[in-house]
């Protein structure tokens, strides 16, 4: 314990002493996680979006026009039912529509009380034995007289599939590229200190300290400047994504069906990442910084 609060004074003591460049280090982990933020945050609402439709991926929803009557209904229902493929219909009226749309709003949902008239349609859903023939059942639905609509989402989901991916892949190429210059910025902050004691630290060594008593001041230094980079881009970006969703988050509510990630749990996982991104980052670095003294 006493080696451990020996190794965080002296880390603050080290970090005060080389201003500067500690700030520069911080800056660099804190730019880093801040983009890393921006990714994630919009890999983590596409991921819910894609989930969300996927509810909807097997199966096509064809909605009806309203002067259909429940006998006309019925007698849809039973032509769909009859097709090759199709492994379940069912009915939705107007008002289990609504009802299942507030549901999606979740808290926003009490806006949907002040449309007056239900302008959502009755909808028939149709269950598919495979995803294949959900192409030929929507071609076959969309053309019985009564339908007004046909919702399929298979494309969309491709397309969002590819862009997920296509988006992960920029991210971590980005994030690898910001995660080299910032242990090479914390590693030469620490080169810093490390050659202002060059002295003290041969003496330590000629005494017989052991490199890791050596090395832990150091270390501590490099994990504090993480720290500090992770707790700051993690407020910077709960900011900022708490006015994004204050601001589209209902448009985007509306427009897609699907809300966005709260906020609270967005932040409690990207500070999670952060803190661990911003205490590896500045070991590595202070790890690197002394493997030339130390012989290591």
């Amino acid at each position: 314990m006493n080696s451990l609060i020996y190794n965080i004074k002296q880390g603050f003591i080290q970090i005060f002493r080389n201003r500067g460049m500690s700030l520069a280090s911080v800056f660099s982990i804190l730019a880093m996680l801040f983009i890393l933020g921006i990714f994630f945050s919009i890999m983590m609402n596409i991921n819910l979006f894609t989930e969300v439709v996927k509810q909807d991926y097997d199966q096509v929803e064809v909605y009806l026009e309203d002067e259909v009557t429940q006998e006309q209904t019925e007698e849809i229902m039973n032509k769909i039912r009859a097709y090759e493929g199709v492994s379940d219909v069912s009915y939705r009226s107007k008002e289990e529509a609504l009802e299942i749309m507030k549901e999606r709003w979740g808290e926003s949902g009490y806006l949907l009380n002040s449309l007056g008239e239900n302008p959502l349609p009755a909808s028939i859903l149709i269950g598919v034995d495979s995803i294949d023939d959900a192409g030929m059942v929507s071609e076959y639905a969309g053309s019985i007289e009564g339908i007004e609509d046909v919702q399929y989402y298979r494309e969309t989901v491709e397309k969002l599939t590819k862009v997920t991916r296509f988006l992960q892949i920029g991210a971590l190429v980005v994030m690898g590229f910001l995660i080299v210059v910032s242990v090479v910025v914390v590693s030469n902050t620490i080169k810093l200190t490390v050659f202002a004691r060059a002295r003290e630290i041969r003496i330590m060594k000629y005494v017989g300290a052991t490199n890791w008593f050596i090395r832990g001041p150091f270390m501590a230094e490099g994990i504090i400047i993480g720290i500090i980079a992770a707790l700051v881009s993690t407020g910077l970006m709960t900011l900022l994504y708490s006015r994004v969703v204050g601001g589209i988050g209902t448009q985007v509510l509306a427009i897609v069906s699907s809300p966005l990630i709260p906020t609270g749990y967005m932040a409690w996982n990207m500070l999670i990442i952060f803190l661990a991104l911003g205490v590896s980052i500045g070991a590595w670095g202070s790890i690197i910084s002394m493997r030339k003294f130390l012989d290591a």
